[in-house]
């Protein structure tokens, strides 16, 4: 039974087991959106304790925050780049142990980076110097010892945990697609968006918690953050055990050519002769084309780079990085700007959950249009608050408006599409490529979002607004490039992209 029609087949479920793994494979998501924002309570304190005490001008010094800050995205690069790889050798489930393992050793050493566990990190010195002499934006002469042993103990960890949100990124919503079936493989990989906003709202609380269990900014600055960025190894190391009790997926079994495995998988998640055919169907779409990067054109390569890019360029990273800077900006107290990211977590929580229900419904293209139209007003409409001095209640108004689109558009469903449109046997290798081009541009946002935001002379001339008409102006292009280049996938089977995308081709 082909389904080289790219209609759905009937289906049979086991709709426990599935959403169990699912929840599993989520983890991961739970670990990226964890680790990616645990930095935003401790942004002003490794300002002050690794980069203040190096008396830089200012150009050099801002460009060192923002590499510090934002040096797990370099991580991030290299493990997406290296998740296909790692997927076909180790597996889907193996590449996501690695993740776990990498988030757990980080998360201990950046927190006390001059400990034996973070002379780990001191591994990745020479890359740690390399990727910031090349990314240094103002060409400034960095600090004579590069970057002391500590910062580079605490840099190295940061990078570590960044090739865990790499893997995790690329492999937890490759897993749970492969596993699910058509009518419910949007919902399901939302899960993985879930868990991610889920992992970044409860971050939040952490840091919140933590800063205020000090008292004070002093304490913070001296051991609360140590506690707020160890605190990840606790979910690490739940996903890595939990791990261990959940199978590779039937895809991932075939590529290896391990048919009677991927069967009796398939056979725990749906009827027998549904089972039958899912494999056959799995077997025919790697027979029908070499495996070839380009075998189906350039097309598909270029809309999942390109979604990628864009889901960066719309600004999220900027507002989740630098929340705290964002609402100190605005006039709020230093614990008063930590309670407002919970409100934002909670926010994005309710309206991932709102693109869970509709995703299958409504279909991909329509949301994320909706999307990136709600994110240019919200936009448009901050960068004016800010330019104008009038922020405080409004401004948060606009950015919870921003978080929502976001959260029910380009935050789960770029994440949807880039795990169902390339098909079976490139799948590795074009979402590698995708996922390390988004973390790619997540690096060149975060790190350029502190010096757009900090320099003087556009503080002087735009009062930290002018960041926001950029992304702003971003998510109008984004909402373009959907409407004109991006297919409907809603209720396709993986198998039918085959079809899909040489169709496109010719």
């Amino acid at each position: 039974m082909s389904q080289t029609s790219g209609q759905a087949r009937p289906e049979s479920t086991h709709t426990g087991l599935l959403i169990t793994l699912t929840i599993i494979a989520a983890l991961g998501g739970l670990l990226f959106g964890y680790d990616t924002a645990v930095i935003s309570g401790a942004t002003d304190s490794i300002k002050l304790n690794f980069v203040a005490p190096l008396g830089l001008a200012e150009s050099a010094r801002i460009s060192l925050e923002g590499w510090t800050i934002s040096c797990a995205l370099a991580g991030c690069i290299i493990g997406g780049a290296l998740g296909g790889v790692i997927a076909h050798w180790l597996g889907r489930r193996g590449g996501l142990i690695v993740a776990g393992t990498l988030f757990f050793i980080s998360s201990l050493g950046s927190a006390w980076p001059e400990s034996f566990i973070g002379v780990i990190g001191s591994l990745l010195t020479p890359l740690i110097n390399l990727i910031a002499l090349l990314l240094n934006p103002f060409g400034a002469e960095l600090p004579h010892y590069t970057f002391g042993e500590v910062l580079t103990n605490f840099t190295g960890h940061r990078i570590f945990g960044g090739m865990g949100i790499g893997l995790a990124s690329m492999l937890a919503p490759m897993y749970i697609a492969e596993i699910a079936p058509p009518s419910k493989r949007g919902a399901l990989v939302t899960y993985q968006q879930i868990a991610i906003v889920s992992g970044i709202s409860l971050v939040y609380f952490v840091n919140w918690g933590i800063a205020s269990l000090g008292g004070d900014e002093a304490w913070r600055h001296d051991v609360g953050w140590r506690y707020m960025l160890a605190s990840c190894a606790i979910p690490a190391g739940l996903f890595v055990l939990l791990l261990f009790f959940v199978p590779e997926t039937p895809r991932g079994l075939m590529l290896k050519g391990k048919n009677a495995k991927a069967l009796e998988v398939l056979n725990k998640l749906a009827t027998g002769d549904e089972a039958k055919i899912v494999l056959k169907e799995i077997d025919d779409s790697l027979k029908e084309s070499s495996g070839k990067l380009f075998a189906y054109g350039g097309l598909v390569l270029f809309v999942g780079i390109m979604l990628s890019l864009f889901q960066q360029f719309v600004g999220i990273n900027a507002v989740l990085y630098y929340g705290p800077q964002m609402f100190k900006n605005m006039g709020f107290e230093a614990n008063a700007s930590l309670l407002q990211t919970v409100i934002m977590g909670v926010v994005m929580v309710v309206f991932t959950l709102v693109a869970t229900a509709t995703v299958d419904k409504w279909g991909r293209k329509p949301l994320l249009i909706l999307g990136a139209l709600i994110m240019a007003v919200s936009m448009i409409v901050l960068g004016f608050l800010f330019y104008s001095g009038n922020v405080g209640l409004a401004a948060l108004v606009v950015v919870c408006i921003y978080i929502a689109g976001f959260s029910l558009s380009w935050g789960p469903v770029v994440w949807v599409l880039l795990a169902e449109i390339f098909p079976n046997n490139i799948r590795n290798k074009a979402m590698a490529i995708a996922v390390a081009a988004q973390w790619i541009a997540n690096l060149f946002v975060s790190w350029t979002f502190n010096i757009l935001d900090s320099h003087s002379g556009l503080t002087a001339s735009f009062n930290h607004g002018f960041a926001y008409w950029l992304y702003g102006g971003a998510s109008l292009v984004a909402a373009a490039f959907v409407w004109k280049y991006v297919p409907e996938t809603k209720g396709k089977t993986l198998e039918a992209m085959h079809d899909l995308w040489h169709v496109k081709a010719k």
